[in-house]
């Protein structure tokens, strides 16, 4: 065996094609660039920003064990992620502003969160379920939270 062929380049002087293309835009094929690893909390983080940005959705601030927390529209949602190797379960606890409907609320949700994940993490969302454990009014403060 040649030294050659232990490193992985063809024993012949010419590039191969791939390889030639790579070496002049300058990338490294997908193969040769090694391994990436996502944690569950970078996901969670990613689908909580991504609800938030949905307009209507709001999330939980302050308390301790979620005891004494308030409605926050600028917090993001509480979100569960279920990683596997491909593909996420997501689990998100939001609030929704009322009066409106809630079931049109949560389908933009899901439809939003679902294409941010996978369109910044390349993790395929299988599931979405979404848990409303508040309504919110336009009031600013405690009063305008309904549980």
């Amino acid at each position: 065996m040649t030294t050659a062929q232990l490193t992985g380049t063809p024993p012949s002087s010419a590039p191969a094609p791939r390889r030639a293309a790579a070496a002049e835009t300058g990338r490294v094929e997908p193969r040769r660039r090694g391994r990436l690893v996502l944690a569950e909390k970078v996901v969670e983080k990613i689908a909580g920003q991504a609800a938030n940005e949905v307009s209507g959705a709001s999330g939980r601030s302050g308390g301790l064990l979620s005891i004494g927390s308030d409605a926050d529209p600028a917090a993001r949602p509480r979100v569960e992620v279920d990683l596997s190797a491909e593909s996420a379960d997501l689990s998100i606890k939001i609030g929704i502003a009322y009066p409106g409907s809630i079931r049109a609320a949560t389908q933009q949700v899901r439809e939003h969160v679902t294409r941010r994940v996978e369109e910044l993490t390349g993790v395929d969302v299988r599931r979405v379920d979404i848990e409303v454990t508040f309504l919110t009014t336009d009031l600013d403060d405690g009063r305008g939270v309904l549980r």
